[in-house]
């Protein structure tokens, strides 16, 4: 615990209700006052070892420790902020009208249940937590300090991880720029065989996706991801040696377990450094970096592809050989460029004092905190117990947005994953082909930053979120309806242009998958089936266009039209539900009497989301 008693004594002025100005009376009163609900919060912790409660609020602290630290609370450490305006909140953003202009020298930080006597005890974090030493409840701080850190890790923290997802997006998706060179013809495959190796490499990365949460909450973040970039890059490159149907489907299966759980794992590493309303927008440059990576893929295969003859191998040989040692050198990097958390960033390519001032390191463990108390319940290398994990699947509010994830981006992965094949079939060149990709990815990247700036704005999850959906019905109804052999072909690359440049909501929805799943163990395991979810969705896609119903998919796209319309009534559904749970538990809160909600909160060992008090953003 980072509070010693004689430290308290400079922080306590003259009481507002008359009491001694005397330090040592003002914490004798506290401590008096306070004993009786410590005795009994301690006592629970002492008898329920393998309650949930104590793993996510580290009930494990000495009670000298934690009436310190209630006293600490209990004192006036300074007024706290107000909320800051939605306009203006991003680095970004345009500058707010004068109405809305924030204060920047004002206090920012939030009120939280830290400065609620009667819940403080209950969310004290862990003493193995890697923050504790940082941790300071009357710590305050402007918003001038706040946004000048925010935009600190966006440069150090959030613009690597951007690259880092580059790396892997570049090793999964160059088999579409692959196949432009004739890469089906010369291993004998054929466009089922396609379909299956895509099918294996989305299964496999489905299955990898929690054994690889389990890892980094075992191993930490900034080593797990690292080393998992590492081994894939190996697999990528060593693709330059592929003979034929075998080899091909290894690949695909290695690249797939190797590459399971890199989101998820980067989604709980941000969490670290950001606060859950900060996520989504976060998520959108994430996925924003995603289709940066497959523009510079589709240039960098113009180049590449014509690397063709060079050593007597094909172009796509040298496309996965150069892209592959590419990862390698991230991979390396990202040992030295991954803090494990925010006070942790001292390393060999961030210098001895590491990256932040101790005044930085307590504005960012402590904005995190309070925003989200839950984040000082497990250490970020504190494995995930099998119990636990039992019960973070079976959180039955967090399976809504897991069939979002299995259905809601199969109407664009299966066209997206066919496009190459379908402008080659059309006429157009290997290197026409994949330049032609780039405009349907910079209007894809357009619509997504808008999509989740909207989403992050009106504070609209599922609402926003469905927008994608009645974004396909025209275009689908084109594909479907319409014989794309008997009008131009340049007809047909601008419907599907339009089509493929759609917004994108996989970022709202795992932003949305962590501010519902309020535990550090929920939101590791939650992100990852959500992703697996979405891997599934990826193997029912793969399998949608069938050579059989080739050229024109009549069928498949009939399939893709029907999904689209359990789509929409999914949105709408899981919005209903949320509202519903809200207002079932708004219904029994106000019923309580003040007493009873004062007793629930002292003495309820409700966890994460099943919280009487918790409310679901929908």
């Amino acid at each position: 615990m980072p509070f010693k008693r004689h430290s308290l004594y400079a922080t306590f002025g003259t009481s507002s209700s008359g009491t001694s100005n005397d330090p040592e009376s003002r914490v004798e009163l506290i401590h008096n006052m306070a004993a009786p609900r410590l005795r009994d919060w301690t006592a629970r912790s002492n008898t329920n070892e393998d309650d949930d409660s104590k793993s996510q609020y580290g009930s494990e602290v000495s009670k000298e420790d934690a009436d310190i630290t209630t006293a600490l609370i209990l004192t006036e450490g300074g007024p706290l902020g107000g909320p800051e305006p939605k306009r203006g909140r991003f680095w970004f953003s345009p500058a707010a009208d004068k109405e809305n202009e924030t204060d920047l020298d004002a206090i920012a930080t939030q009120r939280s249940v830290f400065d609620d006597p009667d819940l403080a005890g209950q969310y004290q974090p862990q003493p193995e937590w890697e923050n504790i030493h940082r941790f300071d409840p009357s710590a305050r701080w402007t918003w001038r300090e706040e946004r000048a850190l925010v935009r600190k890790v966006d440069l150090r923290i959030m613009l690597w991880t951007c690259l880092m997802f580059c790396a892997l997006e570049m090793d999964r998706a160059n088999i579409r720029q692959a196949v432009t060179d004739d890469l089906l013809p010369e291993l004998g495959l054929t466009t089922n065989d396609y379909n299956l190796g895509n099918s294996l490499f989305a299964l496999s990365f489905l299955c990898a996706e929690v054994p690889s949460q389990l890892l980094a909450k075992y191993l930490g973040c900034g080593v797990w991801i690292p080393l998992q970039m590492i081994l894939w890059s190996l697999v990528a490159s060593s693709q330059f040696s592929l003979t034929g149907r075998f080899g091909y489907l290894v690949s695909r299966v290695l690249l797939g377990v190797l590459q399971g759980g890199f989101i998820p794992t980067v989604v709980l590493y941000l969490s670290y450094f950001y606060k859950a309303n900060e996520l989504t927008i976060r998520m959108g440059f994430f996925w924003t970096s995603m289709v940066f990576a497959d523009i510079f893929a589709a240039l960098s295969a113009f180049g590449l592809l014509h690397m063709r003859g060079v050593g007597g191998y094909s172009g796509w040989r040298w496309l996965f050989l150069i892209e592959g040692m590419l990862t390698l050198v991230f991979g390396i990097l990202s040992f030295g460029l991954m803090p494990a958390g925010p006070t942790q960033t001292a390393g060999w390519l961030r210098g001895r004092k590491g990256w932040f001032t101790t005044r930085e390191e307590v504005i960012l463990v402590n904005r995190i905190i309070r925003d989200d108390p839950s984040k000082g319940g497990m250490s970020n290398r504190q494995p995930v117990s099998p119990r636990l994990l039992l019960k973070s699947l079976l959180d039955f509010d967090l399976w809504p947005i897991y069939l979002i994830g299995l259905f809601n981006h199969i109407p664009y992965a299966t066209p997206t994953s066919y496009l190459t094949l379908l402008l080659k079939g059309m006429g157009f060149s290997t290197f026409q082909t994949n330049l032609l990709v780039i405009p349907s990815q910079v209007l894809h990247i357009i619509n997504m930053i808008i999509l989740t700036y909207a989403s992050e704005l009106t504070g609209e999850l599922s609402l926003i979120a469905i927008i994608p959906q009645f974004w396909a019905i025209p275009f689908l109804v084109f594909l479907r309806f319409v014989d794309t052999t008997t009008v131009s072909k340049w007809t047909v690359w601008l419907v599907m242009t339009f089509f493929l440049g759609s917004p994108y909501s996989h970022p709202i929805q795992v932003g949305w998958i962590s501010r519902n799943a309020n535990t550090v163990r929920s939101r590791a395991v939650g992100s990852a089936v959500y992703n697996m979810m979405v891997q599934g969705g990826g193997i029912i896609g793969a399998n949608i266009y069938r050579e059989d119903d080739a050229p024109h998919y009549t069928r498949g796209n009939t399939v893709l039209l029907w999904i689209l319309g359990f789509n929409i009534l999914l949105y709408l559904a899981t919005k209903a539900y949320y509202v519903w749970r809200n207002r079932k538990r708004d219904t029994i809160w106000n019923s309580m009497p003040e007493s009873e909600r004062e007793k629930y909160l002292a003495e309820n060992r409700d966890s994460g989301n099943k919280r009487l008090d918790f409310r679901f953003a929908s």
